[in-house]
């Protein structure tokens, strides 16, 4: 598309946004007390936010105007910032994560991607009548061939010498049958009959119609198969020209716009020098008569000159202000609004408004910056920096005029006077403990390398958040109105990783003052994909990964000190190359209930003399002479009270996310573990729907794959082609798909069957010599059945397992506390109640274990006869 074409597409933004502005200020002002109307009201601004921020998200990418693209982006950020505000308000009144919205969207009149336009009426009766006009010239150009033909055939039968009683009576015969004229037959038919073979032709006219009649129903059948969604349409793997011409020229907007922002950046610089050396001077000599002109003044009106403010103040800046600081104070407080990204929206609204909706651009047809614009906002920065300067000079002029005028000399300070006072204001209160750096002497590159060769800095994968396929949930309400809490889908997990991982990651605005989320916990069983998300998450935004994983921290940095150091040394490195991601794998060992005897320890590794390591002896020494083998101890529960101090530590300009993923969260302590982690995901197996779904053809898909669009909030399968999981698995691996393959056969039989499992049947069936073979051998359901036969599926219980789990977090009780109509004082004495069983049993697992009974080593416990020997025998 043309550059007039995104301006036309952001004015149109900008139209909605502000309506959708001044209906939010309307609403806001409405005490409410139906929670059923503020959800409703609360999800109708946040789907409108959303189709606000893909419009913007758009235009911010295609558009080259570098000044445009800067407010853009301010608006967007402000966009993004909204709709987490939404997002955590709608979690606060109904108490869950996961939220559906079926009966809006039917009522806003909108498709699960949030994206369907109603055609306007004009663009409507346009379509209908290209529609027609396109039929009545088919249907001409029909007649006109068929006269054609008619004269043709007369015209050849007198040249012949033929009786047209002959040629008309052959026609009569097969008229019933004949299904046009305009066939190659029709003509053989025809010669035929006048040469005397009457029976023959209608033989052979049979056996053609009869192949005729059967390939027809072939094809009728095919497009009855495309339309229900049950076939693939034609092409539907071949990526368009018009795609292929549209990505390459989306490239080459991104050229336009890297060299159109270096140009904007080089004329900054430039613009500001001119501006010095031409309207500098002018600038000095104007502030100067001003400040000098107020002088006079306040002398005439009291009598005496008056005090310079102060450069906290904002110095001469002060003095030429229209409103008091009351006013200012005042102005403030009737601005203030419950969102803190409404008033940047507001602000950006209005410069469009005032600077860019009317304003002419045919001059500028490539779209370069404007030189205009950069010198009205240097001109204020250079008066800005000029203004210090004339403030220093002023004040020693206006010092000077009250000397003149009371002939009296300045008396020197007094040093002696109120030295109790300033004894008082030298005491300052103590200061808050800061964090000591442990590594002032080592330079970023240095601990960066060190945690790459220790392995706790690790690649992330290239993969990008849409090739998490899922469906949408379309009974999420139907089922929460008869109090049945549905299991989300796949693609409103897709939903929450966006919102909490990769729109606060990838915008550092957004990260400041939205609502901060520190760590993020995916549950769900095995093969699910979690460790694909977090990879996604690093992919999307650009973050680096840190693994501390409870089997990757074993072994490195012993003891208590060298726990600090690592974690001092990870999260120093992350915060300098922020945005980055601190994966925990298996989190849940980091807050067992009880360590497993089979985890207490590492396998035994031969070695061939004893080890020592921070004072606790590693190795053991048989008495029979035996070499000496290293064991190490796991301990998988280092970092359960380390962990919720860093939390602590973390800040709102720290882009660092805390992402834990489990698949047996009820073997962790819950209240540690809840506390540890500020929002649970549970990830569920995928639905029919997502193992199958529906094919469509959609040219936005193509154009999204060919983009390497990024995924947003409220995108839906439609958006990004509504991919087949079992489909999209088969083909990245070098499958076809044909007609002898039932995809849905296969989608109904793996019920309770993960991603994970479909990838590794698929590893296993299409090997190399399977995928030469697939030119004269289709692949068949039947193959991928006998590998399916020798895995375990996600049954039900499990399945139940995690919603029970769940159902026991703060966030799960206080949803089904709202649920029963209880009260919070319940809730509360329950809690008291808890709390006291725990003391209880804590004082009774005292007096049975007093203090020093128990070994702190794991190994020493737990009915392993081994006991580690004490190193001072071997000093």
């Amino acid at each position: 598309m043309s550059n007039a074409m995104y301006n036309k597409m952001w004015h149109q933004t900008q139209e909605a946004l502000s309506s959708l502005l001044d209906k939010e200020s309307q609403k806001m002002m409405e005490p409410q007390r139906n929670q059923v109307f503020i959800f409703q009201m609360l999800a109708t601004f946040y789907i409108k936010y959303v189709q606000i921020f893909r419009n913007l998200e758009n235009v911010y990418d295609q558009i080259v105007h570098p000044q445009k693209r800067i407010l853009i982006r301010k608006i967007l950020d402000a966009v993004m910032g909204r709709i987490l505000e939404l997002k955590n308000e709608m979690v606060e009144l109904e108490l869950t994560e996961f939220h559906y919205f079926d009966d809006i969207l039917q009522d806003l009149k909108l498709a699960p991607k949030y994206q369907v336009k109603p055609i306007p009426l004009e663009e409507a009766v346009k379509l209908i009548q290209i529609a027609e006009r396109a039929r009545q010239g088919r249907l001409r150009a029909m007649f006109m061939k068929q006269i054609y033909l008619q004269e043709y055939r007369a015209k050849q039968a007198r040249l012949l010498g033929d009786k047209v009683a002959d040629v008309s009576a052959a026609a009569l015969r097969i008229q019933k049958t004949t299904p046009s004229i305009d066939t190659p037959i029709f003509f053989q038919i025809v010669t035929e009959v006048a040469d005397g073979k009457m029976k023959k032709t209608a033989a052979r006219y049979e056996v053609w119609r009869g192949f005729h009649q059967c390939k027809r129903t072939e094809r009728e059948r095919e497009k009855e198969m495309i339309f229900l969604g049950m076939n693939p349409p034609p092409l539907f793997n071949e990526v368009s020209a018009a795609m292929i011409q549209a990505d390459r020229l989306s490239h080459l907007r991104n050229k336009v716009q890297i060299k159109h922002e270096e140009e904007y950046r080089d004329a900054l610089v430039t613009i500001k020098d001119d501006l010095k050396l031409t309207e500098g001077p002018d600038i000095k000599e104007n502030l100067q008569d001003q400040i000098r002109h107020w002088f006079i003044e306040c002398r005439n009106l009291t009598g005496t000159f008056p005090d310079y403010p102060n450069e906290e103040e904002g110095g001469s800046a002060l003095i030429f202000s229209n409103k008091t600081p009351q006013q200012q104070e005042e102005d403030e407080m009737w601005k203030m609004s419950p969102s803190v990204f409404l008033h940047t929206m507001e602000e950006g609204n209005s410069v469009y408004k005032d600077l860019w909706k009317n304003k002419d651009e045919s001059w500028n047809f490539p779209q370069d910056y404007d030189p205009e614009l950069i010198k009205e906002d240097k001109r204020k920065e250079l008066e800005s920096e000029i203004r210090v300067q004339v403030d220093e000079l002023m004040r020693q002029e206006l010092k000077n005029l009250k000397l003149a005028v009371s002939r009296e000399k300045e008396l020197p300070a007094r040093q002696g006077k109120k030295k109790g006072g300033k004894k008082k204001n030298k005491k300052k209160g103590r200061k808050g403990k800061k964090d000591k750096d442990l590594t002032v002497d080592r330079t970023i590159e240095s601990l960066y390398k060190e945690l790459v060769e220790e392995g706790l800095l690790i690649q992330a994968l290239k993969v990008n958040l849409s090739d998490y396929i899922g469906e949408y949930s379309y009974l999420g309400t139907s089922l929460r109105q008869v109090s049945i809490e549905p299991m989300p889908s796949l693609l409103d997990v897709r939903q929450l990783i966006t919102l909490y991982g990769i729109l606060p990651l990838g915008s550092a605005a957004v990260h400041e003052k939205a609502p901060l989320v520190k760590s993020l916990l995916l549950a769900g069983p095995s093969g699910v994909g979690k460790k694909m998300l977090v990879h996604a998450i690093c992919t999307e935004t650009g973050a680096n990964l840190f693994n501390l994983s409870a089997a990757n921290i074993t072994g490195k940095y012993p003891g208590k000190s060298g726990l600090q150091m690592m974690l001092h040394v990870v999260f120093k490195v992350a915060r300098t190359l922020q945005p980055s991601v601190v994966w925990i794998g298996d989190t849940e060992k980091t807050f067992y209930k009880k360590v497993p005897h089979a985890e207490r320890k590492l396998p035994v590794v031969p070695s061939p003399h004893p080890c020592f390591l921070d004072g606790v002896l590693r190795g053991h020494c048989s008495l029979l002479m035996e070499p000496c083998r290293l064991w190490t101890p796991m301990e998988p529960k280092r970092l359960k009270k380390q962990l919720p101090k860093m939390l602590k530590l973390l800040k709102p300009d720290d882009r660092i996310l805390i992402v834990g993923t489990t698949k047996r969260p009820f073997d962790a302590e819950l209240q540690p573990f809840c506390k540890a982690y500020q929002k649970i995901i549970l990830v569920p197996r995928p639905d029919y729907a997502s193992r199958y779904g529906k094919q469509i053809q959609n040219p936005c898909f193509w154009k999204s794959i060919v983009n390497g669009e990024l995924y947003q909030p409220g995108t839906q399968g439609s958006e990004m082609g509504k991919k087949v999981l079992w489909k999209e698995i088969i083909q990245r691996h070098g499958g076809v798909i044909t007609d002898t393959l039932s995809v849905s056969c296969l989608a109904k039989i793996t019920d309770g069957f993960t991603q994970g499992h479909i990838v590794q049947v698929v590893k296993e069936v299409l090997t190399e010599r399977r995928l030469r073979q697939q030119s004269h051998k289709p692949l068949t359901a039947l193959e991928f059945v006998a590998s399916l036969t020798s895995m375990n599926p996600v049954y039900q219980e499990e399945e139940d397992s995690f919603k029970d789990w769940y159902a026991k977090t703060p966030m799960g009780k206080k949803r089904a506390l709202a649920l029963t109509g209880g009260n919070k004082e319940n809730e509360k004495d329950n809690g008291k109640k808890e709390k006291k069983g725990e003391k209880e049993k804590k004082k009774k697992t005292e007096e049975d274990f007093p203090s020093g009974a128990v070994d702190e080593n794991p190994l020493a416990n737990a009915g392993d006869t081994r006991r580690i020997p004490d190193p001072g025998r071997f000093r």
